[in-house]
């Protein structure tokens, strides 16, 4: 495979952390790194049939409270990202915030997945994988009425702490 040019190191996007000088994967180590506050947002949505988000407002799925349910999956997930996600580091999360916000007129559910810890490594992946457990649930717990659901900008929105300080999605 050809390596890109650069016609500069500043304008290159930055270097994986995650291989080695020979190419291998390797899980990075954050031991001399400083433990700070950190914390991340993340955010996607479920697009359905009306008559979908309809069951979902009233509360009438037949499997039960689909947002409910889908809130404590995603807790679950943010809580257990390094078991999906090979070489993110275990963290003690001191904060997981599941937020859902029916849109009518997009006919869809958003989930905003905010986490916290204090650490030596950001948790950036707790939140996408939260967001990802949410919307996969929502799907589960409906799809007998509608297959045709799908997942949609499943994005990180902001970060912050850690030695890179604070990034935010540009609008």
């Amino acid at each position: 495979m050809r390596k890109p040019k650069h016609s500069s190191p500043e304008k290159r996007i930055g270097v994986l952390t995650h291989f080695g000088a020979q190419g291998q994967a390797h899980m990075v180590d954050v031991a001399a790194k400083v433990e700070t506050h950190r914390v991340a947002r993340a955010a996607g949505r479920i697009c359905m049939l009306p008559a979908t988000l309809r069951l979902i407002a009233a509360g009438t799925a037949k499997k039960g409270d689909v947002l409910g349910i889908a809130r404590i999956a995603a807790i679950q997930a943010a809580k257990r990202t390094s078991d999906w996600i090979p070489l993110c580091h275990p963290l003690a999360l001191t904060h997981v915030n599941i937020e859902f916000k029916l849109d009518h007129k997009a006919v869809a559910v958003n989930c905003i997945a905010t986490v916290e810890t204090t650490g030596r490594t950001g948790v950036e992946m707790e939140a996408l994988t939260a967001v990802a457990a949410a919307l996969l649930t929502i799907y589960d717990m409906c799809k007998a009425v509608d297959r045709g659901m799908r997942l949609e900008d499943i994005a990180l929105h902001e970060k912050t702490g850690g030695k890179s300080g604070t990034w935010m999605r540009k609008k």
